[in-house]
């Protein structure tokens, strides 16, 4: 059985002799080369604290290292990135307390959050996390095996209905033929609609199903993030595939794209490797990250849109 200890037994490996201090997250090693515009917003980080204060799900199926609130802060002053959208990884289930003590440290100026909920979460409950500073929820309608059109449509208009009761936005990480399947329910939503990972186009802008997320964009129903391009493509660290696809979002509607970083670039699980052994994060650099997403982006306007624009008024800052 997991527990608390055993979590932090598994940790151990991180500590730094004679003090006792965890390994420290990632750090940009690139510097940024343009001007970060004021206001600025990183939409795609996640936080992951101290295991004896923020004990992981044991249902989980990986171990991350810590990357907690501070490293965040350095980080986004490395970029120059002024706000922040903290979402919560898997590995804490529909435990949001991590990304809710992040906010409260880094404060509601600059920081705002998107949660796992259970179903069965009490309305007080939630109505604590939106007056806490979430602003969104994370639906999974796809687990990677059979995908069952109807009830994937009843979850997500229960989702839908929850998330208008809170002035919540959804936040989908769905392969594209999976949108398809539910375009006009996607189309008729009562809240906004956010696709990650670049609308999850891994096959390019032939992607089946693809044309969906660009409908859905363009009409402004739909943003989507350029966040994490190393989830979809094997040719970093520039990435040439996704440039079509980029393309392809911006002549949609430069109005409903976003950018994320995705730090501290959580691996994931691994096969034959210990649920509670570390996983290290993968070796990616924030700043180079960042800009590339200048290369893609070359127009001044259309970047302050991307960076400051589009994330306040989703996100209400």
């Amino acid at each position: 059985m997991l527990t608390r200890r055993s979590v932090v037994s598994g940790l151990t490996g991180l500590c730094v002799t004679g003090t006792g201090a965890f390994a420290d997250a990632p750090q940009p090693k690139t510097p940024v080369a343009f001007k970060v515009p004021r206001g600025a917003c990183d939409t795609h980080v996640h936080v992951i604290g101290d295991p004896m204060a923020f004990p992981m799900s044991r249902s989980r199926d990986y171990t991350p290292p810590p990357a907690t609130v501070d490293d965040l802060r350095a980080m986004l002053k490395k970029m120059g990135i002024d706000r922040v959208i903290i979402i919560t990884p898997d590995i804490y289930g529909n435990d949001n307390s991590a990304t809710l003590a992040a906010i409260k440290e880094l404060g509601r100026d600059r920081a705002r959050g998107v949660a796992w909920v259970a179903e069965a979460t009490p309305p007080e409950a939630i109505d604590s996390m939106t007056a806490a500073g979430i602003v969104g929820m994370r639906v999974n309608l796809y687990g990677g095996k059979h995908f069952d059109v109807a009830a994937a449509a009843k979850r997500l208009q229960a989702r839908f209905d929850l998330a208008q009761r809170q002035k919540w936005h959804l936040q989908f990480s769905e392969p594209p033929f999976v949108v398809s399947a539910l375009k006009a329910q996607f189309a008729s939503s009562p809240v906004p609609i956010v696709f990650t990972y670049f609308g999850w186009a891994g096959g390019g802008v032939d992607e089946p199903g693809f044309d969906a997320v660009l409908s859905l964009i363009k009409s402004g129903s739909a943003y989507v993030k350029l966040s994490e391009p190393y989830r979809l493509s094997k040719n970093g660290p520039n990435y040439p595939d996704l440039v079509p696809v980029v393309q392809a979002l911006l002549a949609a509607n430069p109005d409903r794209v976003l950018w994320g970083s995705g730090w501290p670039h959580v691996s994931g699980a691994v096969p034959g490797r210990p649920v509670t052994a570390i996983t290290p994060d993968l070796p990616i650099d924030s700043g180079q990250l960042l800009n590339l997403f200048a290369t893609w982006v070359p127009d001044v306007e259309t970047r302050h849109k991307i960076l400051v624009d589009n994330p306040a008024r989703l996100y209400g800052f």
